[in-house]
Formats: C-alpha cells, structure tokens, sequence
C-alpha cells in the first residue's frame, strides 16, 4: 500500500517524495471500490478526547515532517473524507460557511477561515490557510494552513496540525469521490486546468478511479505545467501529455477539472467544449468559465449549498450572483449523494457539473485520523497549554 507525502518542492522531487506515486490505491481497477468503515461514533465524555491532567492541559502539536512520518495511505484518506460526507448528508455535522480576511490588495493573497464540527469523529475545528498567488516566487506553496482540533463537550484544545498537505489530499479526495458518483464508468480522457497545490492530488486521485488512457494538463506558466507533467508521468509511470491551451486539455475530455489561480475573473473554459456525458469539476478561486456553462448542464452539485451561496470568491460566484445557480436548478449536495438520498449520475450523456469550494468537515476528518495516528505512534510534540 502506497503512503501519502508532501507535493514535492520544485526543487527537489525525488522519487521517494512522491507519496501519491507509488499508489497502492492503483488496486484491482475492476473491481468495485469498497464502502468506506464507517467512522468511529462519539467516544462519550472522558474518552481519550480532552488531554486533562492533574498538571494541566497538554496539546499536541503535529509538524509538516510529522504529518510525513505518520504516512498516511491514499485509500485511508478518501475513507475518511467519504465518511465525513456521508457524515454531512446524513445532517451529523455542523458546517459553518468559510469567512475571507484580504490583509492588502496589494499582497494578491488572503485568508481562508474554515469551522466544523463532525459528531460521529466527536471532534471540532478550524483551519486557517493562505492563498497566495505569487508564492511561488519565493519558493513558498501557494497555500499555507494550520488546523486547530478541539474537544466539543469542553473547548479544550487537543491539537495544532500543519494542514498544508491535508488540504492537498481531501481537495484531491474530494474531487475523486465526486467522480466517483457523477462521472461516467468509462471516462477514459482527463483534462486538467492548472498546477496549484492540490492538482497534483486531483489528478493521481482521479487516476486511482479510472486509469485514465490520457491525461492533459495545462497551466498559464509554460514552466509550471511542464514541471507538473513531468511529476505526474514519474507518479503515475505512463505519460502525461502537457499542452499550450485550455482548448486542447479540455475538447473530447470525460472529466475536466478546472483548478486555476487567477486574480481576476476570465473565461478560460468555453461551454461549447464541453461534450454530452462530460463532468467539469471548477473549483478556482475567482470564475474561469463562461456563465453559459450553468445552461448545459444536467445536473448541478456542490458540496454546500451554504458557503456556495455566499463569500466573496469562487468559481461560480458571478453565476450565483445573477442568478444562475440557485436552489431552483441545484440538484444536490454531494454529502446527500454519497449518503444515498439522492441521485448521482443517471444517464451515460448527462452533462454534470460539481463545485467544491472545500469542507471544513474533510480538513477535519483526515485531521483526527493524523491526530490519532499521532498519539499510538508518539508521534509530535507535546505542548503544554496551561
């Protein structure tokens, strides 16, 4: 079974580094995906939850070469993001529509702000993370987080996790799942907008789904999508092809995942690309596609209706805006479509498009799981709160 670990650096990709690569996930591709375990049910009060003892309070802190040291599978991260979904289709969790901070325009980033609570896990939490678009100038990623887990009965806090790789895997987790309900089984062509953080987990993902006989990707820096390509054909051991233009990763592709970081909204993706029985995934931070996109389309799902219909960024902000999307042509949330009350795809030439602005409830999920993993393990460093 492969294990999870950072995207690797530009600088130094090794082939160790490349955690998604050795996919044990690429498993018996004809058999069915098994049903996720269901997550574990609340603990109760004094269970191994709040870390009280006759000194004080103790919390655990979990490093970016913790979160590598606890090796986390692929398969064990899309259990745990699946379960959380069905956890929020089955209304077992508290989900707070993420909040913005712009600390300068000038500083083209900003501030993320996500908070959940998942009951069967008995755990809440907020991330904070960063996204930056010019990071990558100074060898940063372009997005930075830190997730806080707490004991909900109490406040008290449990633990500080470097969550800049959890939001690469459940963003890349995520994206596969809703694939895995909305796309057709014989999607054989990927089309992949972008090289940001999460893409790489996107595409070896989707990959572990439905071995793709092509992969296409693009991004606005020749040298971005080309050092992409090259990992992903490492990660994956066939080839990826890299191409100039949206037109040429998107026309004729089954799946086309729209993961741009752009500064201001721009049509990159033309609805009339867009081929009966295709799934278009956009989830860039401002709009890259047309507002005509919403018009062919099938079905609509997101994976919250809450934070969709609110903030100030998001792929389909402007059509929420003008009305567009709303409640009236929303099919459903994900969460209901894994937890089976309602439906994914229907038909093999259903046009489906899924927005995901990200969950708080998947940061979460995967989270606990380090979380745990670290206390067996003896794996961070204790803090002592007070």
């Amino acid at each position: 079974m492969g294990t999870l670990s950072a995207r690797p650096r530009r600088r130094e990709r090794s082939r160790r580094s490349l955690g998604w690569a050795l996919y044990g996930l690429k498993r018996n591709r004809k058999a069915p995906n098994p049903r996720p375990k269901e997550l574990p049910r609340d603990p109760g009060p004094g269970t191994r939850v709040a870390r009280v003892t006759a000194s004080g309070i103790d919390i655990r802190f979990l490093s970016g070469l913790d979160v590598e040291e606890l090796a986390l599978a692929p398969a064990e991260v899309l259990d745990a993001v699946e379960a959380a979904l069905r956890a929020q289709g089955e209304g077992e969790v508290v989900l707070e529509p993420r909040e913005h901070l712009v600390p300068d325009p000038a500083f083209r980033g900003h501030f993320n702000l996500l908070r959940a609570y998942v009951a069967p896990l008995g755990v809440a939490g907020v991330k904070v993370v960063g996204d930056y678009v010019d990071n990558y100038k100074l060898g940063l990623p372009s997005e930075l987080a830190l997730l806080t887990l707490y004991d909900p009965r109490t406040g008290v806090p449990l633990a500080i996790v470097d969550a800049t790789e959890i939001t690469d895997w459940r963003t890349g987790a995520v994206t596969a799942i809703g694939a895995r309900h909305l796309a057709r089984r014989g999607a054989r062509v990927l089309g992949h907008l972008g090289a940001r953080g999460t893409a790489f987990s996107n595409v070896t993902m989707l990959d572990s789904e439905f071995d793709f006989e092509e992969i296409r990707v693009t991004s606005r820096r020749p040298e971005s999508r080309e050092a992409f390509g090259a990992e992903l054909t490492a990660a994956l051991g066939k080839p990826v092809r890299v191409v100039d233009t949206a037109e040429e990763a998107v026309r004729g592709a089954d799946i086309v995942v729209e993961a741009t970081r752009l500064v201001e909204p721009e049509p990159l993706v033309r609805t009339e690309w867009i081929e009966p029985g295709a799934l278009v995934v956009p989830y860039g931070t401002v709009s890259a596609v047309e507002l005509s996109l919403t018009e062919i389309m099938d079905k609509i799902v997101v994976d919250d209706w809450q934070q969709c219909r609110q903030g100030r960024f998001g792929s389909l902000r402007p059509h929420v805006e003008r009305g567009l999307l709303s409640e009236e042509n929303l099919h459903a949330e994900l969460g209901q479509i894994v937890a089976g009350s309602r439906s994914g795809r229907e038909r093999h030439d259903e046009r489906i498009l899924f927005w995901h602005r990200g969950l708080a409830t998947t940061d979460l999920a995967v989270g606990h799981l380090l979380y745990e993993r670290a206390l067996e393990a003896g794996v961070g460093t204790v803090l002592h709160y007070r």
